[in-house]
């Protein structure tokens, strides 16, 4: 592929791609960094996994706040695929390139599941509302009807949204230096690539934030006063407890999610610096896919006791086979 060797305030334009600086400057240190992510990429991805499969293999679970974590877990599995093979093989080579298409393609991909994420997140604040607020009321409130309209709401926002706004962002001309110092096809540093005024751009990114990131956590918020002011009126610190832990893992992830969204894409412009967005982002892109399965398997009782019952079934059903290819051989 070949560039011009242009300075960035040379006025030629991009058509081919980008190259994507990431990391370049841990030289040989890059090999280390691949086989930590690789681990943690393979982690993440059996992690989400998991989750998914248990849900499916046991009736148990499918309640409204498991399927809601399905989605979670689909969405995590479509963001770390998006981003971590092309941050792997780019650890490797000399060549860190991306075409204009798949950064394109890149940047669809991470922005809908992101924007579909903060919407699911308040999804499950709500479905924890109901269920704590109005327990007697729940099964009818949150009927497989609603869960799927709650679902498919999340993600007709994040497609919508974010397909306008990425769309919007592509018809800008890049020129200048190919570099994006990131490792992947992000909003801010593709947009500092744009050879024209940017700022409506910019007031469009920073009004999507506001509105469907903020939103939601608004949202999450105010259902979790409520929440936080039913449980307090229990009578019992046994029912409190009970009624905290129900919520407890949704406002771990929820945290992690919005801290590192926070530190992304609201902090003002003049304290922004490529090490830093670049470290945010590979928190963002370590913590998130990978905290979600173990806050959830390892906080929630249901889910251990669903995943040791798996494990018998097939213990169980191994050892079965076992016995009658034995019988068969006699």
């Amino acid at each position: 592929m070949a560039y011009s060797d242009s300075d960035p305030g040379e006025n030629q334009t991009i058509s081919d791609g980008f190259i994507l600086v990431g990391f370049s400057y841990l030289n040989e240190l890059q090999i280390l960094l691949f086989l930590v992510l690789l681990v943690i990429f393979l982690v993440a991805l059996m992690g989400n996994l998991l989750v998914i499969l248990l849900v499916k293999l046991n009736p148990t679970l499918h309640t409204p706040m498991y399927f809601f974590l399905v989605n979670l877990s689909f969405l995590e599995i479509g963001y770390i695929t998006s981003v971590f093979p092309q941050l792997l093989v780019h650890l490797l080579v000399e060549e860190k390139t991306i075409s204009l298409a798949g950064c394109a393609a890149q940047m669809y991909v991470i922005t809908i599941i992101g924007l579909t994420e903060c919407c699911l997140l308040a999804a499950m604040a709500y479905d924890r509302y109901v269920a704590i607020c109005h327990p007697l009321h729940y099964t009818t409130i949150m009927s497989g009807r609603v869960c799927a309209k709650l679902a498919g709401s999340s993600w007709f926002i994040g497609i919508s949204v974010e397909v306008a706004q990425t769309t919007w962002i592509f018809s800008l001309p890049f020129c200048g230096s190919h570099r994006i110092h990131h490792f992947f096809c992000d909003i801010p540093p593709v947009l500092k690539m744009a050879c024209a005024d940017t700022s409506k751009h910019e007031i469009m990114v920073f009004t999507v934030s506001v509105v469907f990131i903020m939103g939601p956590f608004f949202l999450i918020i105010l259902s979790y006063i409520l929440i936080i002011s039913t449980i307090l009126k229990l009578p019992s610190a046994e029912g409190r407890r009970k009624a905290f832990s129900t919520c407890s893992s949704h406002l771990m992830v929820v945290t992690l999610f919005y801290g590192t969204a926070l530190f992304t894409y609201l902090l003002p412009k003049s304290s922004s610096t490529p090490e830093r967005d670049l470290m945010v982002s590979l928190m963002n892109s370590i913590l998130i896919p990978l905290s979600n399965p173990l806050i959830y398997t390892l906080r929630n009782k249901e889910v251990k006791g669903a995943f040791r019952k798996t494990v018998e079934k097939g213990i169980f059903a191994h050892n079965q086979r076992n016995q009658r290819s034995k019988h068969r051989a006699c």
